[in-house]
């Protein structure tokens, strides 16, 4: 690892730390009037997080607004609500079940970035929690020593050299990139076509609201296990910082080194 490597991680972990000991410290916004009022990037020029290109900084802030909204009025007291009345032994029954399906995706876009072990470990893990596993309920896999590879269309590309293009966040979705938003188009796309070949409910005369229930039950676990929560950091800033953690996980995920000092 080189010494600029080394620094780039250190101040992200030293900014995680002080942003995570920030949330701590503040309680969840709840009114409309405590949303953090808008500060230009000019206030923090300085900064290494103000080097992410943002030039559709206007429409993002809106989409990130909105996405708060959403979550405040209308997902989360869904995802709470699943919460409350699902017992945790099925809540993580469920998240099972929707990781392993997971790894079809990371076994494609291991197999698109040529990583052999990691396609046949990533194969292994799908076969072994299908069965043994019940279809994923159960996690044998990861005892057997075959550890997981989160991959996706998005790294794909940046394997392959493409840069991340302008910062992006997507509605519901949240951050993200014109590559990884590119990405995201293509994995679902791959993911209808192979749900479209297998067709499992074709034979039922249901098989829409079947798929609809599916839908929205993998949306609802989704967001229940991520514990990122809008605005709750108390930075007025913290859309740039957001935009950062986002930009520079990303490109440590697929191995980009990062600048140096």
């Amino acid at each position: 690892m080189t010494v600029g490597r080394f620094r780039s991680c250190r101040d992200l972990l030293s900014l995680m730390l002080v942003l995570s000991l920030a949330g701590c410290a503040t309680t969840r916004v709840d009114t409309l009037a405590e949303v953090p009022p808008m500060h230009s990037i000019s206030e923090f020029k300085d900064q290494r997080f103000a080097e992410v290109a943002d030039p559709w900084e206007g429409f993002n802030r809106s989409m990130y607004r909105f996405n708060y909204y959403f979550d405040k009025y209308l997902f989360l007291p869904v995802v709470n609500g699943y919460e409350f009345i699902t017992p945790v032994f099925l809540q993580e029954r469920i998240s099972g079940f929707f990781n392993n399906l997971g790894e079809i995706r990371n076994f494609t876009n291991s197999l698109f970035q040529l990583k052999g072990t990691e396609s046949v470990t990533t194969l292994g893990r799908f076969v072994t929690n299908s069965t043994l596993g019940l279809g994923g309920l159960f996690d044998p896999a990861t005892s057997f020593g075959l550890e997981r590879h989160d991959e996706d269309f998005g790294k794909t590309l940046g394997y392959w050299g493409a840069s991340s293009g302008p910062y992006l966040v997507l509605p519901i979705f949240g951050p993200s990139s014109l590559r990884d938003a590119g990405g995201l188009a293509v994995d679902s796309g791959i993911r209808y076509g192979i749900y479209t070949a297998v067709d499992p409910f074709g034979s039922s005369d249901d098989s829409f609201a079947i798929t609809s229930g599916i839908t929205a039950m993998e949306a609802i676990d989704t967001r229940h296990q991520q514990s990122f929560r809008y605005y709750e950091s108390g930075y007025p800033f913290e859309y740039y910082m957001v935009r950062f953690f986002y930009h520079e996980k990303r490109e440590i995920e697929i191995n980009k080194p990062l600048p140096s000092d």
